[in-house]
């Protein structure tokens, strides 16, 4: 039986102005589901929307709209960006689906029969945008401390839930499970901030907010986010449901990987939620850094004077998907902060994608066909130049899986292009066409050509699950479209004798300057 993982992004406020930076979520963990299969897992994949509350109302109203049609337009438009990203998720689920109202209500009324929510009157800091509270404390100059903006003071009667309960068993959380929540950094700010400072009652449910899911026994309250919303991971997998088939086999979560700014939900009230119900805990929490854009966070809710392109429907129609992904997955340390820039965004196509991977493959596969007429040799025995090549590109995907042990995509990901460096290094260094002009050279020139075709196809194997298209492009011309994990130990898999299909330029040298003239007409 498959070892199973289960692997969820936060749900999306539905925007049509979704960012690169807001896509970094949905991409990273796509690529680790991705992996996670390569390697011979049953994974479940779970994104969507989160779809209730005023400001949803709000913007339904501005743009004319009935609120659910206003929703389904954007949430289309949101599926298509993922395809246009390649994203391949096993469910795409919306808190206004029917299976996830029935169950958030059965969720709230067990949790209030518990006797962990009650009714009260609740005033507070709101931030309409980020639909939080804040204590005074938490402000920034007197603004929300998530987006900058202005806040609300708001009161109203509401139900809460015993929050204020849970603040030991939290600290114990953490103290016995070190890798429930990463980086540890996150739990120091979650330990100094908020837990010890002393937690507060939540409250969960609003009158003044009609875009909601319904209290079942008290109709004029809707149930307020944290109980809608975070439920939808157990909710997607059948939970309260007629078929739990799904929660039975793939919960707890393997990982909830969450940007940093909203760790506080995940890390507190989400495990004190579950506590209450007396379910499992999810196994790891990630708090990843956000893609910065001229020292502030990428957001679509954040006002820029830059004429930077930040748009993935600019962006991936233009380069492709692989390279925005690659950018991403690259210049993002895995729990830090990443910064973007257009500039630097089309430097890493040349260098990296143009001048490393595909003038590799392109060189590769021409040799091949001047010299073998595009096939693959049959290979006595290799020199000490290959043998070292091939040492090195093992060693390289050994930290390729030790780095994806830890999630650590980044490193990951520049070691498969260490791989493709390797690779030229190599060709520099054993001239083919110097001894192809030998008169025994043959079966060196085989024994090149053999190594640099091996390591081509391991590289891309490693690949795939962060750069799905070209990968499997340069895999399919070698023969290689069904693979398995168990390959990547091999270094004789190529099949002697079979002709390597030529490819097109992968990524075109770009004219840096001319693209950012374009672009800036575009943005």
């Amino acid at each position: 039986m498959k070892e199973k993982f289960y692997i969820t992004t936060p749900i999306y406020y539905p925007s049509a102005k979704l960012t690169i930076g807001n896509c970094y979520t949905t991409i990273i963990c796509d690529a680790i589901a991705r992996f996670k299969k390569l390697q011979g897992k049953d994974v479940f994949y779970m994104t969507g929307t989160d779809e209730h509350g005023q400001k949803v109302f709000e913007a339904a109203q501005k743009a004319g709209k009935e609120v659910k049609q206003h929703l389904d337009d954007i949430v289309a438009d949101t599926q298509q960006l993922w395809k246009m990203l390649d994203i391949d998720y096993d469910k795409f689920i919306r808190t206004t689906d029917e299976d996830h109202v029935c169950a958030v209500k059965k969720i709230f009324n067990t949790l209030y029969e518990k006797g962990y929510i009650y009714k009260a009157t609740y005033k507070g800091l709101y931030c309409l945008p980020c639909e939080a509270f804040w204590t005074p404390s938490q402000l920034v100059d007197g603004k929300c401390p998530d987006c900058g903006r202005e806040v609300c003071e708001q009161e109203e009667e509401a139900y809460f839930f015993k929050l204020s309960q849970f603040g030991d068993k939290l600290l114990k959380l953490y103290a016995d499970n070190p890798k429930f929540l990463l980086p540890t950094s996150r739990v120091n700010e979650m330990v100094n901030n908020f837990i010890k400072p002393g937690l507060e009652d939540l409250c969960v449910s609003r009158t003044s907010v009609k875009w909601g899911i319904p209290v079942d026994f008290d109709p004029k309250h809707t149930i307020y986010v944290w109980i809608d919303a975070l439920s939808n991971y157990l909710t997607g997998l059948g939970y309260m449901s007629q078929d739990e088939s799904k929660f039975q086999k793939y919960w707890p979560a393997d990982l909830h990987l969450i940007g940093k700014d909203i760790v506080r939900f995940h890390a507190i009230i989400w495990p004190a939620i579950l506590m209450a119900l007396d379910l499992p805990l999810p196994k790891q929490i990630f708090g990843h850094g956000w893609l910065m854009l001229g020292g502030d966070k990428l957001s679509k809710s954040k006002k820029t004077e830059t004429v930077e392109c930040t748009d993935p429907r600019i962006l991936v129609p233009r380069y492709g998907s692989d390279a925005v992904r690659y950018y991403l997955l690259r210049e993002i340390p895995f729990g830090s902060d990443g910064n973007y820039s257009t500039e630097a965004f089309l430097n890493r196509f040349n260098s990296d994608l143009c001048n490393n991977f595909g003038n590799l493959v392109s060189r590769t596969f021409s040799m091949l066909k001047k010299y073998f007429n595009s096939e693959i040799p049959a290979v006595e025995s290799y020199g000490e130049n290959e043998k070292q090549l091939q040492s090195r590109v093992l060693q390289e995907r050994d930290k390729v899986l030790h780095y994806m042990q830890t999630y650590d995509v980044s490193k990951a990901v520049a070691s498969i292009f260490n791989i493709f460096s390797e690779a030229n290094t190599f060709i520099q260094l054993a001239q083919p066409w110097a001894v192809a002009k030998q008169e025994d050279g043959q079966q060196q020139l085989k024994a090149i050509m053999r190594s640099l075709l091996e390591t081509i196809r391991i590289g891309c194997e490693l690949l795939e699950p962060f750069m799905p298209n070209s990968a499997k492009k340069v895999l399919a011309a070698l023969g290689q479209s069904d693979k398995e994990f168990s390959d990547f130990d091999k270094f004789e898999k190529l099949k002697p004798g079979e002709k390597i299909a030529q490819l097109s330029i992968l990524f075109p040298r770009l004219d840096v300057a001319k693209e950012l003239e374009e672009l800036s007409k575009l943005v």
